[in-house]
């Protein structure tokens, strides 16, 4: 089996298999559509930062905006997007363009950004060193192994100088684009979600900010480097699928997500580690 592939076994976690279960005993079923501007919108989100700050708009904002927002957690990158066209729930928030691009692309879904909320920037993580230029040769790297992050992962490591890549390749590196590794690193493609519980047995993890801010890290202290902000274009989504985008209360929460209440939330609370892309 393709490790990399975007629905691996690995991706789907018997907690993401539950969530699904959840959302038929919350009564979400296939019922989530619905031309009603009244009705409840269900959004799917990982836990942090996507559903805290969801939660922030249910508690303060979106009753003063005439909506109903109900929040329901996954815990993978896979069945947020499936559930939303299924029309299990109206739509997520927890994933970047190029992800999404990717995921319509191997599945053969119909799903759209709505509006971009914000950044998380992927970091590098480590139990056994204080600094990259530390790593031993033939350290351990872990990295997540979906196509979009995975090549994000590798520009990381080769802007800081431990790998270089073929020309041009940018974000959309794979390990056969790798053209100089001179500590022979050795890669480890892992689900996303998996990788904070690698850190005792690997030497440095690459890893996503939600999963990082999940797992007690704070990526604007505790990462050894971390991506810039500046001109990254993988800013997080207000997702729904392709004709219902116009939905009034789709656009109700996008518009909220974006207001400058919601900068300030994420200013406050997240320091740095979570940045506005607004």
């Amino acid at each position: 089996m393709n490790r990399r592939r975007l629905l691996s076994t690995a991706a789907i976690t018997a907690t993401a298999v539950l969530s699904v279960g959840l959302l038929s005993a919350c009564g979400a079923g296939n019922d989530a559509a619905s031309d009603d501007p009244n009705a409840k919108l269900i959004v799917g989100a990982s836990a942090v930062p996507h559903a805290e700050i969801l939660e922030y708009v249910r508690d303060a904002l979106a009753s003063g905006a005439g909506l109903e927002l109900e929040v329901q957690i996954f815990d993978d990158y896979v069945l947020p997007n499936t559930a939303v066209d299924t029309g299990e729930i109206n739509a997520n928030y927890f994933q970047h363009q190029p992800y999404l691009d990717e995921f319509n692309k191997e599945n053969g879904t119909s799903l759209v950004g709505v509006k971009p909320v914000h950044v998380e920037p992927l970091g590098a993580y480590s139990q056994k060193v204080t600094d990259l230029a530390a790593l031993p040769d033939g350290a351990t790297v872990a990295f997540p192994d979906d196509a979009t992050n995975g090549g994000r992962a590798l520009k990381l490591l080769a802007d800081n100088g431990l790998i270089t890549l073929a020309d041009g390749v940018g974000t959309n590196a794979t390990e056969k684009d790798v053209t100089g590794n001179p500590k022979n690193l050795e890669f480890q493609p892992l689900a996303a979600e998996q990788l904070p519980r690698s850190l005792e047995d690997v030497d440095i993890a690459i890893i996503n900010g939600n999963y990082a801010l999940q797992a007690d890290l704070n990526p604007a202290k505790d990462a050894l480097v971390i991506e810039k902000a500046e001109g990254n274009p993988y800013a997080n989504l207000l997702v729904t699928k392709t004709g219902q985008e116009n939905d009034e209360r789709i656009q109700k929460l996008a518009t909220l997500l974006t207001s400058p209440e919601v900068k300030k939330f994420i200013e406050d609370k997240y320091q740095g580690s979570v940045i506005p892309a607004f």
